[in-house]
């Protein structure tokens, strides 16, 4: 493990001396690496060039401690980056114990950024990771909470209750954390300001549905070379993500079965010509099976023993909950065969074969690079503005605690900026076409003097 820096500090922004060895990855001699492929990147990520080009030299982030626990990748790299372009100070965690993509980490961590994070941690890394955001080497803590399934979230609330009156807020990155955050408000656990990012229009229909469109075949296909062709695929579950999964297979040929619980999204499922069944049937005659849904046992141990030799299991959902792979790992019985990292193979006394991905995590970050950098502007973009919005209210009371969802207005926002990388021309109202609908002509949700 790389523990220490020879890069000069970045110049971005004013801000305290950075301390040299502040960090912890897998090999900083992947920083050069890891530089050029964020520079790549940065020409992808329309939204957040754009938000660093808006607030240059304001800083709207000055003062702000963030403390981040989300996929280590080149794509948050360059979401760090904007962060300390505005004006934050930020430590960083990976929300995922295969999802760091080693040069990333070491690209931001030879820039004097400190960064806990590498590809295959252990569980007790993960947490010990996680804890070294917490505070400064100065004795500061965190003030806020940038989030991705809500360990850190966790974290700050179970284990380090004293630190969460010194945080103004938090912003969580996606579906499970947002349920980890609503089941906080029911029981009154909260304590300090939310802004679920998840249910952004511009993140939950781009990044959940088309950044699974392209992440999730890439994955299994470099885990496993499978033809999908003729295959028969079961995704378990058909909101966004099950969605984005489910055109990318049929796209190249597969035949989808749909596993769901809720009778709306079955219906939609069904008037789309796909199969809808159970589970109980589905794993007899299915070749490969992805768990969409951030729920627990979608797929048990007694689905697994009547899924036919070579049948291939992955989860896309955040936790590796969804699939019962415990029970695979542990049972003596079987014969567990590393292909490769991240691909496992089990063996059952007679003879059958299953391939598991990514032990059960999220097969396109523990299998493959994780969404486009193009779709995850659009995520981060929310991330960012969220951050301000919560930063710049920390002494007006605007926000008490409770979970909020970022305006209409800044959705639209955040699609406006992505718009041109791709050649859009956006039709605008007419003053008599406003009129008729009785809406302005900037459209129904412009706020009047609003900084953004």
């Amino acid at each position: 493990m790389a523990t220490a820096s020879t890069a000069p500090a970045p110049k971005t922004k004013p801000g305290k001396a950075r301390i040299k060895n502040d960090y912890k990855v897998k090999d900083i001699s992947l920083a050069e690496f890891g530089r050029k492929e964020i520079n790549v990147a940065e020409h992808e990520m329309p939204g957040l060039m754009a938000l660093r080009k808006e607030f240059k030299g304001q800083y709207p982030l000055k003062g702000a401690r963030i403390a981040g626990c989300l996929h280590m990748t080149i794509q948050t790299a360059v979401l760090i980056e904007t962060l300390i372009d505005l004006g934050a100070e930020v430590r960083w965690s990976s929300c995922n114990i295969f999802s760091t993509q080693d040069h990333a980490a070491s690209a931001i961590a030879a820039r004097g950024i400190p960064v806990f994070a590498w590809k295959g941690m252990g569980l007790e890394d993960f947490d010990w990771c996680i804890e070294q955001t917490l505070r400064w080497p100065d004795g500061s803590q965190l003030n806020m909470i940038l989030d991705d399934g809500g360990d850190l979230t966790n974290m700050c609330h179970d284990k380090y209750p004293g630190l969460l009156k010194g945080i103004h807020g938090l912003s969580e990155e996606t579906t499970t954390g947002v349920h980890r955050l609503a089941h906080r408000v029911r029981n009154g656990t909260l304590k300090v300001p939310a802004f679920n990012v998840n249910d952004s229009c511009t993140k939950s229909k781009f990044d959940n549905l088309y950044g699974c469109r392209e992440s999730f075949v890439d994955a299994v296909k470099r885990a496993t070379d499978v033809m999908l062709a003729g295959k028969v695929v079961v995704v378990c579950g058909y909101g966004d993500v099950g969605k984005g999964c489910v055109q990318s297979v049929k796209g190249l040929g597969a035949r989808v079965i749909v596993t769901e619980i809720d009778p709306i999204n079955a219906l939609q499922a069904a008037m789309e010509g796909y199969q809808v069944d159970v589970m109980e049937n589905a794993c007899k005659y299915g070749d490969i099976f992805v768990t969409t849904t951030g729920n627990i046992d979608v797929i048990t141990r007694q689905h697994m023993d009547q899924m036919k030799t070579q049948a291939i299991v992955c989860n896309i959902g955040h936790f590796d909950s969804e699939v019962e792979v415990g029970s695979l790992y542990q049972d003596k019985k079987l014969t567990r065969i590393e292909i490769k990292p991240q691909v496992d193979q089990f063996v059952w006394p007679n003879g059958k074969v299953l391939t598991v991905l990514a032990e059960g995590r999220l097969v396109n970050l523990g299998c493959a690079t994780g969404h486009p950098s193009f779709v995850m502007s659009a995520s981060f973009t929310n991330q960012v503005i969220a951050q301000i919005e919560l930063w710049s209210n920390r002494s007006t009371g605007k926000y008490k605690v409770g979970l909020y969802v970022l305006p209409k207005h800044l959705d639209e926002k955040v699609a406006r900026l992505h718009l041109g990388q791709l050649g859009v021309k956006l039709t605008k109202l007419s003053s008599k076409q406003a009129e008729y609908l009785g809406v302005p002509v900037e459209g129904p949700y412009k706020a009047e003097n609003y900084r953004y």
